[in-house]
């Protein structure tokens, strides 16, 4: 793969090939479209860029077509990542060895098994009424407590915290240890080596718990993984991978929630409208996560096996891609008016939970967590409010996924 130096011209790079972007790693504030995204998106549906850590360039596909073929196409490993280099955002790869969001199938639909009950539609709703009671726990002290609060620290992060533990059946005293790693893991604000050992003390943590839990059963993912490994259907070392990733990803709903709740905060007229006619609510679920920003640049990539045409580009064997599902979830031709939040948008076909054998695990969960969580900001605050002026809230430095530091509210 080429290491040539990004080019910030415009046309195409002296090899005839659309030229190399430097994308840098910035905190974007706001729920704002990342301008060098906006940029990318107008020069062509396939092009190429340069993150900040990694070696070489990759291609960067954003127009909801192609993403979805090349999320869904076998052709696209994401397995053999693990021994590239690859040009990234982070500072390293998140998942252990062997972790199933670097797995291909067959052996990532048989890990992807093993925990699979706990996130069908029955077994996320059997986790609503237990997720409820806990965030009424939350929104009962707030109101206790009265204004003015911290909406991400009073609710916005230890709801998603608590309802992922619950889910794991990690013991209610770990829960802060989980959360500090989890933030050290997805930040690059407090060094690669932080990060670095933040993952290797979760990682510990999980070999040990599921060694406590062999030979025992639950519907909870620690009791399932532990039996898929009693029957030798997933290794100890596969099972840790993937408890360390779904343990992650609820970390994304404090990010996403946060800016779900940036936004009726800040457009009060939206919060007005879902308060009147509640039956648009599971439509405007549906059209935030289609437009706030999920995350920085982009998440992992995949490597071609063999050479692919995509939207008239030859990605030839061994070089690597990378999907914008937020660019997919702009694409004009998909979604018309796709800058304006349109609550009763229907259809709606965003990508916001990924597309192929690699759609979030965690995706009936999370959109289960965020619709609790609007009606909770909905119904039981009247009058909330930002308690600071806009510009005075801050967004999290040197994170993988975009969100609010803190939402300081009132009511």
């Amino acid at each position: 793969m080429s290491t040539e130096t990004a080019d910030k011209g415009t046309g195409t790079g002296s090899d005839g090939q659309p030229p190399v972007r430097f994308w840098p790693a910035q905190d974007l504030t706001g729920v704002d479209f990342d301008p060098v995204l906006a940029e990318l998106m107008r020069e062509g549906p396939v092009t190429r860029i340069q993150l900040p850590n990694g070696d070489g360039w990759a291609w960067m596909v954003s127009r909801h077509e192609d993403v979805r073929m090349v999320t869904n196409d076998r052709r696209f490993s994401r397995k053999a990542v693990v021994s590239h280099n690859v040009t990234r955002l982070a500072p390293h790869f998140i998942p252990v060895e062997g972790a199933v969001g670097f797995e291909d199938p067959p052996d990532h639909t048989r890990l992807r098994r093993a925990v699979a009950p706990a996130f069908t539609t029955k077994g996320v709703e059997r986790l609503r009424a237990r997720a409820k009671e806990m965030l009424d726990e939350l929104v009962d002290g707030m109101l206790r407590d009265g204004p003015p609060a911290d909406l991400t620290a009073r609710m916005l992060a230890p709801f998603p915290l608590a309802v992922v533990c619950e889910l794991m059946g990690v013991p209610e005293a770990d829960r802060p240890r989980m959360h500090e790693w989890t933030m050290l893991i997805l930040s690059s604000s407090a060094g690669a080596g932080r990060s670095e050992r933040a993952k290797d003390e979760m990682t510990g943590y999980f070999a040990e718990l599921l060694e406590q839990r062999r030979g025992s059963d639950g519907e909870d993912i620690v009791g399932l993984l532990a039996t898929a490994v009693g029957r030798e259907e997933v290794t100890a070392a596969e099972a840790v991978g993937l408890a360390l990733l779904i343990q992650i990803g609820g970390e994304a709903v404090t990010n996403n929630t946060g800016n779900m709740a940036y936004i009726l905060l800040s457009r009060p007229e939206l919060a007005e409208r879902l308060r009147a006619s509640p039956e648009l609510r599971p439509t405007a679920i549906d059209e935030l996560l289609r437009y706030i920003p999920h995350r920085s640049a982009v998440g992992l990539s995949r490597i071609a096996t063999e050479d692919v045409t995509v939207a008239g580009h030859l990605v030839r064997a061994g070089e690597a891609v990378y999907v914008s599902y937020l660019a997919a979830n702009r694409d004009p031709e998909v979604f018309p008016d796709p800058e304006e939040i349109v609550l009763d948008r229907t259809p709606n076909p965003h990508v916001a939970f990924g597309y192929g054998p690699h759609y979030c695990l965690g995706g009936l969960l999370a959109r289960l967590e965020s619709e609790l969580m609007v009606d909770a900001l909905l119904d039981r605050f009247p009058g909330l409010r930002l308690a600071v002026p806009e510009p005075e809230l801050r967004w999290r430095p040197g994170a993988l996924i975009r969100g609010p530091e803190g939402l300081p509210v009132a009511w």
